[in-house]
């Protein structure tokens, strides 16, 4: 805990605040990049502490909100087949399909287990040799390398049924996304520092450079936040636009190239749809050919999924930062984290997520709020 409270302490924030009031001269739009930077920002209430006019936009970063639906629907389909076990982070067993949900397919008889690594998932198709055993992979750059380590152990233990049902998405082309919007007013990103300790820098400077924009590595307690904001004020204040990390003690310039070998081992990068954004070109893994016959979609056939997402959700657009939690008409009414029409208000890193745990503002003032949100 003395290690969490050296980030938190609220002298040092003030040095940090009354710092960013005397360099802002002007209006200035971040984008941070990661659900967990957005619900500590929420948290701490950090956005309604800065000067006016330095506003802090939502981003894409969250891993179980940009999971397309399409992907939640052949989850659903393939836990409901008998002889599947389902294995899933919980986080997911709550985000809505078209019709359903992994909770609803437990409940009507599906064998859903939620594990805490995607080991425990192999651990169990080694127990359950007459089980077809499918973890559901998905996240950024942070949670591919140990799902790409247990595809490669399942094919070095000979574990012949375990499969991946894979969705992961990678950062660099939703920033690319982000700025090649008609409706983007982002002029500085805080770049997920959990991100770059896997990655590296080396994929930013040349979207820094070509957007003009700069890209701040940045963690994830209030002081990382106050320490990105500033150094990303100072820069557009200047006129600069460069890459800089403010996360050091986690993020090296070349990353963690053992993590890095073994995701080129087992994906390949590919087009990926992202959940209320659509397709981004080159922002996904899926497996590599080598390792087809673990890929839960080929082993399947899940093809010719039809989808259909709620007409009121506007969590598409809280994803691309065009509109605040609390503007949707449906937030804290008919979208609640116990009846979600997004997955933005299920995740635990979702932008409606956090807004309803920590502020409420502009919900209606009759909505039935509910005591336990992510419970």
């Amino acid at each position: 805990m003395k290690y969490l409270e050296e980030f938190r302490d609220p002298a040092l924030a003030r040095g940090l605040l009354d710092d960013i009031r005397a360099t802002v001269t002007r209006p200035w739009a971040l984008m941070e990049v990661c659900g967990g930077q957005t619900h500590t920002i929420i948290r701490h209430g950090i956005d309604q502490l800065l000067p006016e006019g330095v506003e802090l936009i939502h981003g894409p970063g969250c891993p179980v909100c940009v999971t397309p639906l399409e992907v939640i629907d052949k989850a659903l389909e393939i836990a409901s087949r008998p002889g599947v076990v389902f294995c899933s982070f919980g986080d997911m067993l709550r985000v809505p399909g078209s019709d359903r949900d992994l909770f609803r397919v437990r409940g009507d008889g599906g064998d859903v287990r939620v594990v805490y690594s995607p080991l425990d998932a192999l651990r169990i198709a080694r127990e359950n040799p007459d089980k077809e055993v499918v973890f559901f992979g998905i996240g950024f750059e942070t949670t591919a390398p140990p799902n790409a380590m247990t595809v490669h152990q399942a094919r070095k233990q000979g574990i012949r049924n375990f499969s991946m049902l894979v969705s992961h998405v990678r950062v660099p082309p939703a920033i690319e996304a982000v700025m090649t919007s008609p409706d983007c007013r982002v002029q500085g990103f805080l770049a997920a520092g959990h991100v770059c300790s896997v990655m590296g820098t080396a994929e930013y400077p040349e979207l820094a450079e070509r957007y003009r924009v700069p890209i701040v590595v940045t963690g994830f307690e209030p002081l990382d936040i106050l320490e990105g904001i500033r150094r990303t004020v100072r820069q557009l204040e200047r006129g600069e636009a460069a890459v800089d990390n403010a996360y050091p003690r986690a993020v090296r310039p070349e990353g963690n190239p053992a993590a890095r070998a073994m995701l080129e081992d087992v994906f390949e990068v590919t087009d990926r749809a992202w959940r209320g954004i659509g397709v981004i070109p080159l922002s996904g893994w899926k497996l590599s050919e080598r390792y087809r016959d673990q890929d839960a979609e080929h082993r399947f056939a899940v093809d010719g999924i039809t989808t259909r997402e709620p007409a009121e959700c506007r969590s598409g657009e809280i994803l691309q930062g065009l509109i605040k939690p609390n503007e949707c008409a449906a937030f804290g009414t008919r979208c609640t984290p116990r009846t979600p029409l997004g997955a933005t208000m299920v995740s635990s890193e979702g932008a409606c997520a956090a807004y309803y745990l920590y502020r409420r503002l502009g919900a209606p003032a009759a909505a039935p709020l509910e005591a336990n949100p992510v419970g």
